[in-house]
């Protein structure tokens, strides 16, 4: 039951890192080229930006940090 525990904790913590990356290069994508712009009615596209590039990153970081403790911490 444990293999199955590591196993499942380490796909969601590679998720939260892809979904981190993604954030990170649509909130730079966003920054770059949506100045002025409204984006689907949510606001100015370069804050929507500043906000993905920011929990993009968090997310990032989340998911290292999770991989690590999985590394470390679940025996499979």
């Amino acid at each position: 039951m444990a293999g199955k525990r590591g196993v499942v904790l380490a796909v969601v913590a590679l998720a939260i890192y892809i979904i981190g990356g993604i954030g990170t290069f649509a909130g730079l994508g966003l920054i770059g080229f949506m100045k002025g712009r409204d984006l689907w009615g949510w606001g100015d596209g370069r804050s929507i930006g500043y906000l993905f590039l920011c929990v993009g990153l968090c997310l990032s970081i989340m998911g290292v940090l999770l991989m690590r403790i999985v590394r470390n911490r679940v025996r499979m």
